[in-house]
């Protein structure tokens, strides 16, 4: 196995220009404990960046580059493949616009391009709009969609994490209703298999998980529902007779506390909010969305495009530097795939 030496690339895609992603962007580049961990270049356009740095009161020069392999990743300086898809003139911040729908996407392709080809270990995505998108006519809804459409990946894991809680998502963007219709027995096996083989991507080598319960109290055997003896529990049991080391169905009031103190890996959530409430109450700034699955490691903060406070210099960039740390932390598990 080939041993890396080098700091990993980390690209970061700007954003919807509108939103606060250039200037959380510009203020995590503006730390040098980024550029001890990593080689971070920034996708966008230069003219955006430089407005953000005013309003944010950020100092650093621009290094406009072509290709990852050219940049300098000094402290002080930012290196951006600058894809001048913005009229300066024309971008209303903290407004849905199609120019800002268009650019965003336009950030994205180019570094998914960059991860494919190796020159760049892992993307590190900031905040997009889906109304920007749609005005656009992008034919993807969000991150998670993109990514799947542009690396011919069926159904990516998301993966959050904050401190030591991980935590996958057997459903995503439904209505309730509809994602107890998508909790069967089939699916939560998949499931387990797919977030075994994720987190041992990942350089995790116990990976103890537990299966969130859906029901009060995992469904009290039946009085309070049949989902977990008629298709949650079956599913782990045959996850179990495959290797897989997971437990449940855990109820739900209990099994997060007890994977944020160390008694499993991971929890499989069984729908949206389940998992997203129980990660951003535990640290809501440091919550870190990782899509699995991919050719190569994405992490993103866990965010919108906050537009009523863009422009104003008073956005937080923790959440940014905690997806750029994560991912020159986990990069190291990709590389060695690209020999």
């Amino acid at each position: 196995m080939t041993q890396y030496t080098a700091k990993p690339i980390i690209a970061i895609p700007m954003g919807d220009p509108a939103g606060i992603g250039p200037e959380i962007s510009v203020k995590a580049l503006a730390k040098k404990e980024i550029y001890d961990l990593c080689r971070p270049v920034l996708i966008g356009t230069a003219s955006v960046v430089e407005q953000a740095m005013t309003f944010a009161g950020v100092s650093l020069g621009l290094n406009p580059i072509n290709d990852p392999a050219e940049g300098k990743y000094e402290f002080g300086t930012i290196d951006i493949v600058n894809l001048e898809n913005i009229d300066i003139s024309q971008l209303k911040i903290g407004k849905v616009q199609a120019i800002c729908g268009q650019a965003a996407f336009d950030y994205i392709e180019k570094s998914i391009a960059f991860a494919n080809n190796g020159q760049v270990d892992a993307i590190a995505t900031t905040p997009i709009n889906k109304e920007s998108l749609k005005a656009a006519e992008v034919p993807y809804i969000g991150h998670t969609e993109m990514l799947a459409g542009l690396t011919g990946v069926d159904d990516p894991l998301t993966m959050f994490e904050v401190r030591s809680l991980r935590i996958f998502f057997l459903t995503r963007h439904l209505s309730l209703k509809d994602a107890i219709g998508q909790i069967t027995a089939d699916r939560v096996h998949d499931y387990l298999v797919r977030c075994d083989e994720a987190l041992k991507r990942l350089g995790i080598e116990s990976r103890k998980m537990a299966v969130a319960g859906l029901n009060p109290h995992s469904g009290e055997h039946g009085l309070f529902g049949s989902e977990e003896l008629d298709e949650i529990g079956p599913g782990i049991e045959r996850a179990k007779q495959q290797g897989i080391n997971a437990f449940g169905p855990v109820p739900a009031d209990s099994v997060f506390h007890q994977a944020l103190h160390g008694k499993y890996d991971a929890v499989l959530s069984l729908y949206h909010d389940q998992g997203h409430i129980a990660a951003k109450m535990t640290d809501f700034e440091r919550t870190i969305s990782i899509t699995n699955g991919l050719p190569f490691l994405r992490t993103s903060v866990d965010h919108g495009t906050a537009f009523d406070i863009a422009g104003q210099g008073i956005a937080g960039s923790v959440s940014m530097e905690e997806a750029i740390k994560l991912a020159a932390q986990y990069s190291v598990h990709f590389r060695t795939l690209k020999v």
